[in-house]
């Protein structure tokens, strides 16, 4: 466990220890006699509060459950704030606008949370923390549909969700009369394939595994794609925060804080 300070002294500590560049993740609200960011240092929307947005549901990273959002991601992201002395608010807003720095840049919120792989073309718009998860694509079908492999989609309906790697990686490795059909969020997504709108549904593996509980769907592929998940801030001042946040990952994977809430969510 971290020992409490006060929270100017943590501020200060994160941001030194950010300089370092360590590699880690955290999360967590406030304690209740924790006093509002002194000076708001981390340039947050509402001092004392981490503001984060996420696209909601994406479970096992983001979804929600009895009134409350909670998975991977919304873990991390509470132990984060809770290593900085903050408050959480979490708000769900379109993956596209978070992706692109729309959301960040318009003030909605201070931290993106919802599973972004980090990429060149992404950091254009965003800044983006250290490496928090590695990721791979994978193929899911219906349990003893025909189709094995990619290979097999030639002139099939493939659903992908819009603006994502996985949508990326289906239009540049699939075959060309295979037709791709984008939905805004896994919400959308997953139900075109039990409705049988769309015959196979290529997205995170983490996402796909859980939707094979009960047997009635199968991952039949995975793709090795060298992703990785960061957190995402402002591009154009939030420096401080993302410093903040680089810190407090380190942290929690140095005290096991962050293994405890990977293997939560990722024992097959």
């Amino acid at each position: 466990m971290r020992v409490p300070v006060s929270h100017a002294a943590k501020v200060l500590a994160v941001l030194a220890a950010g300089a370092l560049s360590l590699t880690a993740c955290g999360g967590g609200s406030s304690s209740a006699g924790s006093s509002p960011a002194a000076g708001n240092e981390l340039g947050l929307i509402t001092p004392g509060t981490l503001t984060v947005c996420s696209d909601i549901p994406y479970p096992p990273f983001e979804f929600e459950k009895g009134g409350e959002y909670t998975g991977f991601d919304m873990d991390l992201v509470r132990e984060i704030a809770k290593g900085l002395d903050l408050k959480t608010d979490i708000k769900d807003v379109g993956f596209d606008g978070l992706q692109s720095g729309a959301s960040l840049a318009a003030g909605q919120c201070d931290l993106g949370a919802s599973a972004i792989t980090i990429t060149e073309e992404r950091k254009k718009n965003i800044g983006l923390s250290d490496p928090y998860y590695d990721s791979l694509q994978s193929l899911l079908v219906p349990a003893g549909s025909p189709i094995k492999s990619k290979e097999d989609l030639a002139g099939k309906k493939v659903g992908v969700q819009q603006g994502t790697t996985g949508e990326a990686y289906a239009r540049k490795n699939l075959p060309k009369d295979a037709q791709i059909l984008a939905f805004p969020s896994d919400a959308e997504l997953f139900p075109a394939l039990q409705s049988g709108s769309v015959d196979a549904v290529l997205q995170d593996y983490p996402v796909n595994l859980g939707h094979t509980q009960g047997g009635k769907f199968d991952v039949v592929e995975k793709y090795p794609t060298d992703e990785h998940y960061g957190f995402a801030v402002k591009k154009n001042g939030g420096e401080a925060l993302l410093k903040a946040v680089n810190a407090q990952l380190a942290e929690l994977k140095k005290d096991g804080k962050y293994k405890e809430i990977y293997d939560k969510y990722f024992t097959e």
